[in-house]
Order: C-alpha cells, then sequence, then structure tokens
C-alpha cells in the first residue's frame, strides 16, 4: 500500500497540466516546491509510521490467516468515534496543505480522501493478519464517514460548520485495569475511553443569515463512557476489590469556540490559531448518563 501510494504522488505531480481547466492541478497557482514536498512529507510519514509499527507493536502478535473481526458493539462504539474524528482530522490536514501548494480545490479534496481512509485501512490490513484482532468492516465504515463529512461540508459550503473535537480527563477506572486502559498518562490517553469525550461543535451564527451570533461561539455535543472496563461486556467485576461496574453512555452538551472563525488579520496567525480546533476548550457542561442529569463547571 506504502509503494502505491508513493508511485500514485509522483504519477500526479507529473500529469500533464496544460491549462486552468485541466482537473488535477492549476498551473497558474501550484507551487512545485510545496507539492513535491507536501506529497513527500505524507509518504515518508505514512511509510515510516507502518514500518515502526510492524516492527514495534505488531512484531509481538501472534500472526493467522487474513480473517474479519466484528467489534462494532465494543467500547461503547467509542473506538468507532475515535477512527471517525482521526479520519476527519487526517482529511482536514492532508486537503490543508495540497489548498497551500496551490493544487485544485477538486485536487485538495480527493488527496484527502485517498490519504485519510487509505491511510487508517492500511492498518486494517495489518489487523487483518493478527490472531487478536482481524479486519473490522466497522472501522472502514468509520474512517469513511469521517473523510466524507469534511468533504462533504468543503464541497457544500466551502467550509467546515461542524467541527468534530476532543477532550481527555483522568479517570479512577484506568488504575483498575492499567494493563487495558493505561498505566499513565499518555497511555490512558489513548486506551481510556471513559476519559474521553467526543464533540460535535457548531455556530447557530454560521447557519443563520443576519445573525448576531459571532461565528466562532459554538454550541457543542459530546460522547463518552463511564465505568467502561471491558471491551465486549457491560459488566466488569473486580476481583481484587470485590466491587462490581456497569457501563453507561454519557451525553453533554457544552458551549465552544471556533478558532478558524476568529477574526485575525495575520494569516500565519489565523493557521496557528485554528489548529486549536483539534481540541475542545474546557468550559461548563451538562452531562446525561443513565437518565440523570448533573453539571460540571468545567468540563476536560
Amino acid at each position: 500500500m506504502t509503494r502505491i501510494i508513493v508511485l500514485y504522488f509522483l504519477l500526479l505531480y507529473s500529469f500533464p497540466s496544460s491549462s486552468q481547466d485541466n482537473f488535477w492541478i492549476d498551473s497558474d497557482s501550484l507551487n512545485k516546491v510545496r507539492f513535491t514536498s507536501t506529497s513527500i512529507g505524507i509518504s515518508s510519514a505514512w511509510a515510516g509510521s507502518i514500518i515502526g509499527l510492524t516492527q514495534v507493536w505488531y512484531a509481538g502478535v501472534e500472526k493467522s490467516s487474513w480473517h474479519t473481526f466484528d467489534d462494532s458493539k465494543n467500547w461503547l462504539q467509542m473506538d468507532k468515534v475515535g477512527h471517525f474524528y482521526s479520519a476527519y482530522k487526517l482529511n482536514e490536514l492532508t486537503t490543508e496543505l495540497y489548498k497551500w501548494s496551490g493544487a485544485k480545490k477538486s485536487t485538495s479534496l480527493w488527496m484527502g480522501i485517498a490519504v485519510s481512509v487509505g491511510y487508517q485501512t492500511t492498518f486494517e490490513m495489518l489487523d487483518a493478519y493478527s490472531s487478536k484482532w482481524g479486519f473490522s468492516w466497522a472501522d472502514v465504515t468509520a474512517n469513511s464517514l469521517g473523510s466524507i463529512i469534511y468533504s462533504g461540508q468543503q464541497m457544500l459550503w466551502d467550509e467546515e460548520r461542524i467541527i468534530p473535537k476532543f477532550s481527555y480527563h483522568p479517570t479512577e477506572f484506568a488504575r483498575i485495569r492499567p494493563n487495558v486502559l493505561g498505566s499513565n498518562f499518555s497511555e490512558s490517553l489513548l486506551k481510556d475511553y471513559n476519559g474521553q469525550t467526543y464533540w460535535i461543535s457548531f455556530s447557530p451564527g454560521s447557519f443563520l443569515k443576519d445573525s448576531s451570533i459571532p461565528k466562532w461561539a459554538c454550541i457543542s455535543f459530546g460522547y463518552s463512557a463511564h465505568a467502561k472496563l471491558k471491551g465486549d461486556d457491560e459488566y466488569y467485576l473486580d476481583m481484587t476489590t470485590g466491587i462490581s461496574y456497569s457501563a453507561q453512555r454519557e451525553f453533554l452538551i457544552s458551549l465552544d469556540i471556533d478558532f478558524s472563525k476568529i477574526p485575525i488579520k495575520k494569516a500565519w496567525l489565523r493557521a496557528v490559531v485554528k489548529q486549536f480546533n483539534y481540541v475542545k476548550i474546557p468550559f461548563p457542561a451538562i452531562i446525561l448518563r443513565n437518565g440523570n442529569t448533573r453539571g460540571s463547571l468545567l468540563y476536560f
């Protein structure tokens, strides 16, 4: 797969461009140095991460023949929301890089989809030969949906109006199963779904004409899990303490900021500030869990 994408980038770069109507590139605006460096950078990152994981992570995993694995009901679908978020953001990053290189909008969007879905499908192929896991169609669906939602907004509105975001706070559940949920902050950040929250932020001002609501002022809806200690079971008994845990879904509503809509004159500063859209800024939140509602003065 890595060789295919590198070849694809090279073919794309060498594709003839005789007019502005060329599908791939606009010769009047394309910066070939930026375009080449972007393609090489993405290809190198793709290949390097796959090689590194193959030698470090997958090297100690028991192998099997290619097979599928249905994990669509695991972890209260938190991992699938994570796939959606990752695919969306990877598409966004790739698309923005190719726009920066001067490529046409259509080129940038197609490259974003290709890299986003293709990169994550590479991991599915590695999982497909691991006896503990397998090729997950649920993961592929989440990856594809995340990538399509970003590109769809660009095609429909030429901007982001619905923005996936991420936040995290440490929980007591990681200490109960540190081997599964992480034994330190960096591990738990990736593994403990109880501390992860995925958000969808949008500004009413972006949808309402002549609205007095600033386009940077957002409402945000979140989704998380509580007391989820085992992927394929909603119930967990801690044999050490004798305490049992029942997994529950959490739904949240909060305020947020779309940093890309803040009026900043300097282009480089706008680009820097926009990167804060990857995360949800702490704000007060209302949390709904198991039919009960509670508030948080500052939710991370």
